[in-house]
């Protein structure tokens, strides 16, 4: 067997542990990543990319038929062919040959397989063919193998071989009949691509749409959902489905409803890809989220191991893993070269957004865009806080927008010390809304020094002078 030293070991290749390495690598340390499946990970190939462009198409003709003019020129729907083929080359067609590029460019080297730790700052790599190398670390090893999605013990379903997130990214064809069971930020973005797509959607939402956003956000995209042909149940249960000989799937609902699909899509939730790691050789338990300090070196993992991304269960985001991976990159090249670590808040080797200032866009029709709190959480958390709404709809950038624009803003704001902490908005088109309320939420701005950053006149942005006019000077 051979064995290679590196300053630090990455396991998975995507983009936070691509990040991470390049962190690294930019510090002065080598790298090394050990990756299982294609360079570039979930969000390349089975999440981020693919997914939006599933829905790109049916927002821009959408955007087209409520305009005046432009409604004129649409003569047909959309090329459900077309879509699939722009899904496939935002995919890459699954082929990683660029992103290994790119890690060669960046000096990275790439190890390919399975990787396991087997002691301390020790990764041996399984290939497809058996064969094992081992790898290790002068410095560091980071985990960044990130999450799969959750199979809730429904009677049959394993059986039915269900849609997950990753089939219905790279699906082949569009069901006729589709039928989701869940009510999160994959539920409600597949179920509206696929409606667009010409599939009938039955969505199972057993907690809600949406239950963790602003409530008037998720009751906006369930009457869109609605109004496009989507059969929304709130409320409804799965407990038992099957897939007959004919290919048709049968789900049961608790309350007795019967729905029948062509595939049933399970989105209910992600589970850590830790199984396979060798944790338990460092006292760590295997298929576990991996708790993180906040500069993501692992509880109870010694002083050598990080996790970044959604395996340590933080903020399941890829903008946020990101974050995360610059942070741990950077902290790993200053402790390994002793250099002071800047570990209070805020500082540069700390992912202090994770707590209070997590930016997310939901690419339904309306899109929600949100960082911060909702107002639910400020009051949980203790905040003495404001909640000042606007109706989106009513500014002026919004009307020429679109015709019968409809939407809405939330600002939650701490009344103690005068600063926003949260923003929600839902709306056509808003997703670029969103990093102007980032900045107001990660740098405090007092109210006070808002009222100078003046929205260009007519945009929709402008929503931020009616929001700040209707909380008062």
């Amino acid at each position: 067997m051979t064995t290679t030293e590196y300053d630090v070991i990455v396991i998975g290749a995507g983009p936070v542990g691509e990040n991470v390495a390049d962190r690294v690598v930019q510090g002065g340390l080598t790298a090394a990543i050990v990756e299982r499946e294609l360079v570039g990970g979930e969000c390349s190939y089975w999440a981020c990319m693919p997914t939006k462009a599933l829905l790109r198409s049916a927002s821009a003709l959408r955007a087209a038929r409520h305009l005046p003019g432009a409604r004129e020129a649409v003569t047909g729907d959309l090329d459900a062919e077309a879509v699939l083929g722009r899904r496939d080359s935002f995919a890459s067609h699954w082929k990683d040959d660029g992103q290994v590029s790119w890690l060669e460019s960046a000096g990275i080297a790439l190890h390919r397989g399975q990787g396991r730790i087997v002691s301390t700052r020790v990764v041996e790599v399984t290939d497809v063919d058996g064969a094992t190398a081992r790898l290790t670390a002068r410095h560091a090893v980071v985990v960044a193998t990130g999450s799969s999605a959750l199979l809730p013990d429904i009677p049959g379903l394993r059986e039915a071989a269900p849609w997950s997130s990753r089939e219905a990214a790279s699906a082949r064809s569009v069901p006729g009949r589709l039928v989701v069971i869940g009510g999160g930020v994959v539920a409600a973005e597949m179920a509206t691509a696929f409606a667009a797509l010409g599939s009938a959607v039955t969505v199972l939402a057993r907690d809600g749409v949406l239950p963790s956003v602003e409530p008037f956000a998720g009751e906006l995209v369930t009457e869109s959902l609605r109004e496009a042909g989507v059969t929304v149940r709130l409320g409804a249960e799965a407990v038992a489905v099957n897939r007959d000989d004919s290919g048709t799937v049968h789900i049961e609902t608790a309350d007795g409803e019967r729905f029948d699909a062509d595939e049933v899509l399970v989105a209910v939730g992600r589970t850590p890809n830790t199984q396979d790691l060798g944790l338990e050789t460092v006292g760590l338990a295997p298929g576990a989220w991996l708790p993180v300090d906040d500069t993501l070196r692992v509880v109870g993992g010694g002083d050598w191991l990080y996790a970044a991304g959604d395996v340590n269960r933080r903020v399941l985001l890829t903008h946020q893993g990101k974050y995360q991976a610059r942070a741990a990159g950077d902290v790993i090249v200053a402790r390994a070269k002793g250099a002071t670590v800047e570990d209070g808040r805020w500082g540069r080797h700390v992912a202090t957004a994770d707590e209070r200032a997590v930016p997310q866009v939901v690419f339904t029709d309306p899109e929600i865009a949100s960082v911060g709190l909702t107002a639910a959480a400020a009051a949980a958390a203790g905040l003495r806080t404001r909640v000042v709404d606007y109706d989106l709809g009513a500014v002026a950038g919004a009307s020429l927008h679109a015709d019968g624009y409809k939407g809405h803003a939330r600002m939650v704001v701490d009344e103690d010390r005068k600063v926003v902490v949260g923003f929600t908005v839902a709306g056509p088109d808003v997703a670029e809304l969103l990093h102007a309320a980032t900045i107001a939420v990660v740098g405090e701005v007092p109210l006070d020094r808002l009222w100078h950053a003046v929205p260009a006149y007519p945009t929709v942005s402008e929503v931020w002078l009616r929001l700040l006019e209707t909380y008062g000077r």
